[in-house]
């Protein structure tokens, strides 16, 4: 039986493995540290009586590895295709809770406001609230994601179904989960902070066994916010087992509950084209009747066997329940004189049943002096969801009024609010099912000379029924999405690529939410990504990238100028940019984590009165640039500096309504007080600047957080 720890021995290695044994990883795990690039064969170290205790004491920002892009275990400069990681080390340094907190220092990738209730990114042009992994498996329900139970996040820029499926318009965000390791993790974090803040975590685990190890992480918020009636309250268990079944054989299993409650915040209005001035903490419309709950219950089992000779067989199976309600009373358009705001009201609620399966065999041959690395794939699921959605009406005004106006000064309200369908509300049951094969070849052609090539085939069907009206609709979409790439190495640490990948969006919408007669009939929506770029790894924990692009919607339907009883395809959209990004420690003591992205994105087709041919697409700023810093002294001491710039960007594709551009500074001071305890400060926004954060619409703009302090104490035990 195959042991989840290894005894000190002596070892004979290369340097290749040197690095792999300097991780301390054992059993199940997999070394985040090994070098991408191989040194010739003939180096050989010997190395006596070497302790395998840990990992290494430094803290990181970069890894060199990933599963995720291709589905095979691959150094990142292999890969054509701009990634970008934020590590455990980036998240707990920046003191990072949310999906918003990440995309912060990613190149190319901002955040929506997303109504308030939900993670809403915007990647190459792209908003998204579907376009996110666990592990490399769909979770596309729209909620506010936690990072407690996180190792990393890997943000993959470009679409890319012939790995993911449907979806991923403008990239993909993918979280990896934190997994029982046979390691010891016993890490308790406490947190507290401005308006109110006060946070726990729990990292716990070890190996019950030889062959048997377990992890529990768990999180409890209970927070406040510089926004008045806003709060925001949560909690989640996150258990996780690993048992090796057999020398070449093991079983990863687990079950997470999460639980989030807080206030739909929808920001403030805008006035003659800019965000209506107000106290950044001024809250538009009744907290009170804006409340917002997601419950999820998800389970998985990771089960792989090793045949020997390079061959490799895993199936991942994942359940998950989501369970998702909220409701809001948000502001509209201001009056002409600027006087008075309007607000209305809507809620929903969605209920969703996921069941994904995918299966992979990972297998190497050769062709005279040709290398392939196979994987050929199936993947299986099924989605069942129902959602409701109901209007308000401010019944002690008339039984029929939708809206209400209060003064701009004092914009909110307490009138009570009745909530009931109206004649176009949602009431709908649908059922979505996937069928995929996938084959993928990752060919060494020369030494210097790497493709990848890849096809996947998938038919994806949504029956739907309108419970409102009856109605009973089904689509089936049949998809070949092809992926190519061509990487030239001059050196074994420096990558030159080009690529081509597509995605596609069905007609039910990313999130499967509604279905008509009239566009069940045509093809999906396309997005073609075409990207050249360089990956240079000037040291090994030190790594530049940058990538050139250009990404296509196509099959855009709209209605037939002269004739408005057909409908047309039409190209959508288009967006190009570069971005550059620079990760990891530039001296043993100094790491640093950002980049910088040029982004212009247009309307290709006059789609409706408001998406005009021309205008530039929402929420995309031209120029942004981040940089965040850690610089330790000596063992204890050590500071954190992070800068944000984002250019100004409009609203709306309507682009009636501007956000100003912005500059904010971040700061941090570390603090270890011995060797279980270590205390960090966070100082978000430390010069105080008004801003504006995100937006949603014209009309529903969040402002940023003035100046805010997080304290934190970490113990091990």
């Amino acid at each position: 039986m195959p042991s989840l720890s290894q005894p000190a021995k002596s070892f004979k290695i290369t340097a290749a493995t040197a690095c792999t044994l300097l991780a301390g990883v054992a059993g199940f795990a997999k070394a985040e540290i090994t070098p991408s690039y191989l040194p010739p064969a003939s180096e050989v170290l010997h190395l006596d009586k070497l302790q395998v205790t840990g990992g290494l004491d430094e803290a990181t920002y970069a890894i060199q590895r990933s599963v995720t892009a291709t589905k095979t275990d691959t150094a990142l400069v292999d890969v054509p295709q701009a990634i970008s990681v934020i590590t455990r080390e980036l998240i707990d340094d920046q003191a990072m809770r949310s999906i918003g907190d990440v995309t912060r220092y990613v190149p190319g990738v901002g955040i929506a406001q997303g109504e308030g209730n939900r993670d809403t990114p915007v990647m190459r042009g792209n908003s998204t609230t579907a376009d996110f992994f666990v592990d490399g498996v769909r979770d596309d329900v729209q909620y506010f994601r936690d990072l407690y139970n996180v190792d990393r996040v890997e943000v993959l820029k470009g679409p890319n179904a012939m790995i993911f499926g449907r979806g991923g318009s403008g990239g993909l965000i993918n979280r990896v989960s934190k997994q029982a390791l046979g390691r010891d993790h016993r890490e308790l974090t406490l947190q507290a902070g401005s308006d109110e803040q006060f946070r726990a975590t729990l990292d716990y685990g070890a190996a019950a066994s030889g062959t048997f190890a377990y992890r529990l992480t768990g999180v409890y918020e209970d927070s406040e916010s510089y926004r008045d009636g806003v709060t925001l309250q949560r909690h989640g268990l996150n258990p996780t087992f690993a048992w090796a079944i057999a020398p070449a054989t093991s079983l990863r299993f687990g079950y997470e509950y999460f639980h989030d409650e807080r206030v739909a915040d929808r920001g403030v209005s805008s006035y003659q084209g800019r965000p209506v001035r107000a106290d950044a903490a001024t809250f538009f419309g009744d907290p009170a009747q804006s409340p917002v709950e997601a419950t999820v219950n998800s389970a998985f089992a990771l089960l792989e066997h090793r045949f020997g000779h390079g061959v490799s067989l895993r199936s991942h199976t994942r359940y998950s329940v989501y369970d998702k309600f909220y409701q809001n009373v948000f502001p509209g358009a201001v009056n002409a004189a600027g006087t008075s705001v309007a607000l209305s009201a809507y809620n929903q609620g969605t209920d969703r049943e996921n069941l994904f399966n995918q299966t992979d065999l990972e297998f190497f041959a050769e062709t005279g002096a040709v290398k392939h690395h196979f994987l050929t794939g199936l993947e299986v699921a099924r989605q069942e969801t129902d959602n409701v959605r109901l209007t308000g009406y401010f019944a002690t005004i008339t039984p029929t009024t939708t809206s209400v106006s209060v003064p701009l000064t004092n914009p909110r309200t307490t009138l009570p609010v009745t909530f009931r369908p109206s004649a176009t509300d949602a009431n709908n049951h649908g059922v979505a099912e996937t069928f995929a094969v996938y084959a993928q070849d990752q060919v060494t052609l020369l030494p210097q000379l790497q493709a990848i090539a890849g096809l996947r085939y998938e038919r994806f069907t949504v029956d739907f029924l309108n419970n409102r009206t009856g109605a009973a609709l089904d689509s089936t979409d049949e998809m070949l999405s092809p992926r190519a790439g061509l990487l030239y190495k001059p050196a074994a640490n420096v990558s030159l690529y080009a690529s081509y990948t597509m995605s596609f969006v069905p007609r039910a919408g990313e999130q499967l939410a509604s279905l008509t007669a009239t566009n069940r009939a045509f093809d999906p929506e396309e997005f073609n990504n075409q990207e050249i770029g360089v990956k240079w790894d000037l040291r090994p924990d030190l790594f530049l990238t940058a990538a050139l692009y250009r990404l296509d919607r196509t099959n855009v339907v709209i209605t037939d100028p002269a004739d408005p009883t057909k409908s047309l395809l039409v190209d959508g959209q288009r967006a190009e940019g570069a971005e550059l990004g620079l990760t990891g420690r530039v001296t043993r003591n100094w790491s640093l984590a950002g980049g910088y992205a040029y982004q212009d994105g247009r309307i290709l087709s006059t789609q409706s009165a408001t998406v005009v041919a021309g205008r530039r697409l929402a929420q995309l700023p031209r120029h942004t640039l981040s940089l965040w810093n850690r610089y330790d002294f000596n063992r204890t001491w050590g500071v954190g500096l992070g800068a944000i710039y984002r250019d100004e960007i409009f609203a709306s594709t309507d682009n009636t309504v501007t956000l100003p551009s912005f500059v904010r500074l971040d700061a941090a001071v570390f603090c270890r007080l011995s060797e279980n305890l270590r205390a960090q400060l966070n100082v978000e926004n430390i010069l105080d600047r008004a801003y504006y954060a995100s937006a949603h619409s014209n009309n529903n703009i969040t402002p940023g957080s003035p100046r805010a302090f997080r304290v934190s104490l970490t113990t091990t035990f």
